[in-house]
């Protein structure tokens, strides 16, 4: 037997049940998406997923794609796919469209247990906000929503297709595209995606009406929903909601001008059917990537203006990606002010802080960078031609899911890159840069130094 002497003091043992985990939210955010990326991989490769062989490397590629929400695909999805693997696909689209912490929470929930601290904040990572106050209402109300929109477009769709594929078939069809679209995924089940459909006013306008509420943000519709009147709501819903009506206008007009003589896009179309087809591809670049036209029969200014609205993106909170609209219409205002020579600047009779203004920049900068650099290997590595390329690239980083024809053709390396950028664009720059980068305070100041720009 051990005698302890007075003077002893027992070692104090830690209880090994308590591990607290200390990645950051980011880290762990991060690691969801690729563990769900893999799972989803696993289950495509199950010899009942697919009618015809796929690859480990094809099987990832479509996890991935669908996680992201991106809609690019290395293999049809409808003729390649079994109903089991395009229900994995569906499935994967709507854990990753949205998101991994809307789940989480709403099932801790469920099951009775408290939301902690930790969980609070990955989620306040995964929807961009600084209140964690509110996360637990915001989670269920995401959840609530996402669902009442899905099941109203999954009955329009299915009472449309009905007459046409017969209803079994007709409801599953309903299912995926609706999820595809509300989702922003662009995921179809032909391989020309919704061409047959180019001049239908029904399909045109419950599809890209799913796609643009999802691609709102559910801040702006929670705002929307609680406010009732225009007055009332919040400086961010009123921005986004007026800087989408002006941002669809002008790409509506746009592209009805550019292609309006274009043999292979909107010329062979009844006016109505014409500007249908404008009003689809003006807005599906806002990351939802579906196409009613051919993309690579698209004129070079048309193609410039898609690339520029598929690097804007939709709204934050959202299933949409990119930059996000807001982002945009910050570093405009911006740099106006500083034109002016404004002290502050201002928006609907209010001031944005510059933390704003400094996030918008860094987002838009790392953006910018990552898409440039992967532009510049995909040269090296693919032979393809440079607007095929660079196309690819920011549908990809902006998780679109357009492509002139080149997702098919792709080298190992050049899957491995448009993988990394559907990933990167779906979890953020700023999320990325947040655990590459830790943040430090300065307690020694220096003067300050003028430096000359432009």
């Amino acid at each position: 037997m051990v005698q302890w002497h007075p003077l002893q003091t027992p070692i104090e043992r830690k209880p090994r049940g308590n591990k607290k985990l200390n990645a950051a939210p980011p880290v762990i955010l991060s690691t969801g998406f690729i563990f769900l990326i893999l799972l989803g991989a696993i289950l495509l490769k199950l010899p009942f997923a697919a009618h015809i062989p796929i690859s480990w490397e094809q099987s990832l590629f479509t996890a991935t794609s669908a996680v992201t929400v991106t809609g690019l695909v290395v293999v049809d999805t409808g003729s390649a796919f079994t109903a089991f693997g395009q229900g994995v696909i569906a499935l994967l689209i709507q854990l990753g469209g949205l998101g991994l912490m809307t789940f989480a929470v709403v099932t801790l929930i469920a099951l009775g247990n408290k939301v902690g601290f930790m969980q609070k904040t990955i989620t306040k990572a995964a929807y961009n906000q600084t209140d964690t106050s509110t996360l637990v209402s915001t989670a269920k109300s995401v959840l609530l929503f996402s669902l009442l929109v899905e099941s109203l477009g999954i009955t329009i769709l299915t009472l449309y297709w009905g007459q046409e594929m017969g209803w079994l078939k007709a409801f599953a069809h309903a299912v995926f595209y609706t999820i595809s679209a509300f989702n922003n995924a662009g995921f179809a089940l032909s391989p020309n995606s919704l061409m047959a459909y180019v001049a239908d006013p029904v399909i045109n306008l419950t599809i890209t009406g799913l796609f643009i509420i999802g691609g709102l943000g559910f801040t702006v519709l929670m705002d929307l929903y609680k406010s009732k009147r225009w007055a009332k709501l919040c400086t961010y819903s009123k921005l986004m909601l007026i800087s989408t009506v002006i941002i669809n206008v002008i790409a509506l007009l746009l592209i009805y001008a550019i292609e309006y003589d274009n043999p292979k896009t909107l010329q062979p179309l009844s006016e109505v059917g014409k500007w249908l087809a404008a009003w689809f591809q003006a807005v599906t670049p806002r990351t939802a990537g579906f196409n009613t036209i051919a993309i690579e029969e698209l004129k070079n200014a048309s193609t410039a203006l898609t690339m520029m609205l598929m690097f804007i993106g939709g709204g934050s909170l959202s299933t949409a990606s990119g930059i996000k609209v807001v982002t945009f219409i910050v570093l405009i205002l911006a740099t106006y002010s500083y034109l002016r020579r404004d002290k502050g600047i201002t928006v609907l009779r209010r001031e944005i802080d510059k933390e704003s203004v400094y996030k918008a920049l860094a987002l838009t900068i790392i953006s910018a960078g990552v898409t440039w650099l992967a532009i510049f290997v995909l040269l090296l590595v693919e032979d393809a031609p440079f607007i095929d390329i660079a196309f690819e690239a920011v549908s990809a980083i902006g998780t679109v899911g357009l492509s002139r024809g080149l997702t098919g053709s792709l080298s190992p390396i050049g899957e491995f890159i448009i993988m990394f950028l559907m990933f990167m664009g779906r979890i953020g720059p700023l999320t990325i840069a947040y655990f590459l980068a830790s943040p430090r305070s300065k307690k020694l100041r220096y003067p300050s130094a003028q430096l000359s720009i432009g």
